[in-house]
Parts: C-alpha cells; sequence; structure tokens
C-alpha cells in the first residue's frame, strides 16, 4: 500500500523534510514526490488502457471476466488517490485523501482474493458461482468500508509522507490495518494457486488417451483460464515488498531512514494498476493487431442486432459482428 509515505514537506520558509531531517528543497524529497506522482500517473493510464481493451473485445461477459472489470476499476480510483498532490496539511481534506488510499487499496485487494476464491471454488470444489456475484461485491467493496473507516473514526488519519494516511504515531495500526492482512491474504492466495495447479494437472493426465474433441475443449479451457489470473498474486507480493521492508525499517530505526528504500517504497506501492494492466496483457496481446483492432472497433461501432436490406456500405459492418 503506498500508505505509509515517507515524506513530509511543509509549506513554510522554515520548513524541512522530516523524514531525511534536511531542507524541504533538499534533491530527495524532489526525487521521491515526482518519482510517486510519476509511478501513479502510469497506473491511472494504464487501467484507463485496460478498461477500454475490455470494452473493446467484450471481455465483460462471464464473472471472471467481470470481476476482473471491478478489480481494474479499483485499481484506477486506487492510482488517483497516488496523483492527487503533495501531502495536505492535517484536517478534512487530508483525512479524505487517507481514507480514499485505504478503501481503494483495500478493494483492489478484495477482488484479487474474490478472484482466486472464485477459481478455486471452479476448478477444485467443482461449483458453479454465478450466483455468488452479488455477494462478491457486498465483499469486495463492503469490507475496504470498513477497514478505512476505522482509522478515521479512531481519528489515526493525518499528514505521513508524500500524501496522507495512519500517521507515524500509531504504527501499529499501519501493519494492522494493512501489512499483517495483506501478506496472510497474500500466502493464503499462493497456497490456492498451488491447489489449483496441482488439481488442473491431474485432470489433465486422467484426459490423456484416445483423442475426444470435448477434453481436448476442456484442457485447453482449463489452461487459458488458470494461465492469466495465477500471476495476480504475485503482482501483489512484488508491488509490496518494498514498502514492507522500508516500514520495517522505520519502525526498528525511526530516526534513520534510508533514502533508496523510501525510493523503491514510492516507486513499487502506486504500480498495482500498472501490474494489473500487464498481467491482463498478457492474455490480451495477441488481439491487439492492427487487423484485430480495425475488425473489433467495427464490430463496436456497428449493430450487430439490426436485420435490414443488404447494403454493400454495410458489407465491412456484418463481416466484423459476423467474427464475435
Amino acid at each position: 500500500m503506498g500508505d505509509e509515505h515517507p515524506v513530509q514537506v511543509n509549506n513554510t520558509s522554515s520548513s524541512r523534510c522530516t523524514s531525511f531531517n534536511a531542507a524541504a528543497d533538499d534533491y530527495r524529497c524532489d526525487v521521491i514526490l515526482k518519482v510517486k506522482r510519476a509511478t501513479g500517473t502510469f497506473s491511472l493510464v494504464a487501467c484507463f488502457f485496460m478498461l477500454f481493451v475490455i470494452w473493446l473485445l467484450r471481455r465483460y461477459n462471464s464473472l471472471a471476466q467481470k470481476m476482473v472489470v471491478s478489480l481494474t476499476i479499483a485499481a484506477f480510483f486506487d492510482s488517483v488517490a497516488y496523483v492527487m498532490g503533495e501531502s495536505h496539511p492535517e484536517g478534512s481534506l487530508c483525512n479524505f485523501q487517507a481514507w480514499w488510499l485505504t478503501y481503494f487499496d483495500w478493494t483492489a485487494l478484495m477482488w484479487v482474493c474474490l478472484i482466486t476464491l472464485n477459481l478455486y471454488l471452479n476448478l477444485v470444489r467443482e461449483i458453479r458461482t454465478e450466483h455468488y456475484e452479488i455477494p462478491y461485491h457486498v465483499v469486495a467493496w463492503g469490507v475496504p468500508l470498513l477497514m478505512s473507516t476505522l482509522p478515521l473514526m479512531a481519528g489515526y488519519y493525518g499528514p505521513a509522507g508524500a500524501w496522507c494516511w495512519i500517521t507515524d504515531n500509531h504504527v501499529g495500526w499501519r501493519f494492522g490495518i494493512w501489512y499483517v492482512p495483506l501478506f496472510s491474504l497474500i500466502i493464503l492466495m499462493i497456497c490456492c494457486y498451488a491447489r489449483i495447479i496441482c488439481v488442473a494437472n491431474e485432470r489433465m493426465r486422467s484426459w490423456l488417451g484416445t483423442f475426444n474433441p470435448e477434453r481436448e475443449r476442456r484442457k485447453i479451457s482449463l489452461a487459458e483460464e488458470i494461465r492469466p489470473l495465477k500471476w495476480y498474486p504475485s503482482v501483489y507480493l512484488l508491488v509490496s515488498i518494498f514498502p514492507l521492508i522500508n516500514r520495517l525499517h522505520n519502525a526498528a530505526y525511526p530516526e534513520d531512514p534510508v533514502f533508496y528504500l523510501t525510493l523503491l517504497h514510492v516507486l513499487s506501492a502506486p504500480l498495482h494498476g500498472l501490474a494489473n494492466a500487464l498481467v491482463f496483457g498478457k492474455d490480451t496481446w495477441s488481439q491487439l493487431s492492427s487487423t484485430g483492432i480495425k475488425m473489433a472497433i467495427q464490430s463496436r461501432l456497428c449493430d450487430s442486432t439490426r436485420i435490414g436490406e443488404y447494403h454493400a456500405t454495410n458489407a465491412n459492418c456484418w463481416v466484423g459482428n459476423g467474427i464475435q
């Protein structure tokens, strides 16, 4: 989470960069703020592009695809928090920024967990989950509301570096609200995916033998479903490890922050949206050739449900829609 962000700059002539006990115009402070804005912007653009591709290729029909859409929306709004600007002075605006960041960090995490759970129920337990869509949304948007509101009600939000979050005086809440649940859930998701892959491999081996078209179709479908989704826990692990290391170091040596740990922290924390887009893209780039994009745009611009007299000018529309 980009929650524990290590730079605080006050807009007064006597202000200092408290994270490094240096002047406010210290180059390290400037670097931290610029990197934070840049990574947040990259994630914001990546999420927007991902949503556009989902719309263009109509990747929103199955429950799993709808869950990826929800994850992308959560990551999009999470990225907004990272480009809101510098840390605000203590007050309602700072509290709102901190609440926003906590809420959408948690929402993105919840959708990753629910994507894992949905795949586990489908493939390991062989349970159809289409009717779980509403409960999934209740959990994905409801649990973050609780987790983000608790520090707000307790008055623990405030200036916390490059932007607002839980203040330095409540380190235990930082770990209790975010890091302990985060890494616990990551470990649980890794265990789930290990079980999913084992079950999938066992089924594929059991399907060996005489060629059966339906069996082969199921094998391909199984592999395609697992391949992109299995990377989401790894994404969260990779973008969360440096913030955790930096927070642990800060807790142990509060008066001796390390610039490069701080830099890695703000470099990786806002990258959830970009990382999710890259994972999604692994399964999508092959469809984004110039021909594929042209056909998809034609399909979008034409009414595939229209029935009427054939006209030569509509030929491309009928061809474009026919391939969907």
